[in-house]
Formats: structure tokens, sequence, C-alpha cells
């Protein structure tokens, strides 16, 4: 759906409260189609993306899996790589 918002399950450290509040906030910004609400609907927005980072915390907290945990320098790594060939 949107390229920003990048898997935060199954990793060694687990996914921080920023990391799940700045997915929310993207999935909010993506929703609206806005990157900054109206005063109007700035409340309307920001207890959108409270209620889908909450919803996204107990989500990552719940799900289980048999693979072991990846590493982010890794995982960054690889990105890093694909990002060099897709624009060099």
């Amino acid at each position: 759906m949107c390229r920003n918002i990048k898997p935060l399950f199954n990793f060694d450290p687990p996914a921080t409260d920023e990391e799940i509040h700045d997915a929310a906030l993207q999935f909010v910004r993506k929703l609206s189609g806005t990157t900054r609400p109206s005063k109007r609907n700035e409340a309307a927005f920001e207890h959108a993306v409270m209620s889908i980072a909450k919803c996204a915390k107990e989500l990552l907290n719940s799900l289980e899996t048999s693979q072991p945990p990846r590493d982010r320098d890794e995982v960054a790594a690889k990105a890093r790589a694909r990002s060099a060939i897709r624009f060099a």
C-alpha cells in the first residue's frame, strides 16, 4: 500500500513505540490524502493516529512465529543494496 510503511514484526530488538507511531502516522496520511490536517481536523487526525498505533502494538505483541528474529542492520543493508541497483 505505502512504500514508507516498513514491516515491524519479528525484529531484535522489537519495534519501538516511536516506530509504531510513525507507521500509524504514515497510514493516516495515506488514508486522508494529506500530511497536515487543517485546524478543524487536527483532533480527528491525531485520534486516528493514536488508535491505529494502539491497535498495531496489540497486533505486534500478539503475533507468533517460529522464525528467528531478523537483524535490523542486515535488513537495512539488503534494502540499501536493492535501492542501489534500482536507482543506479
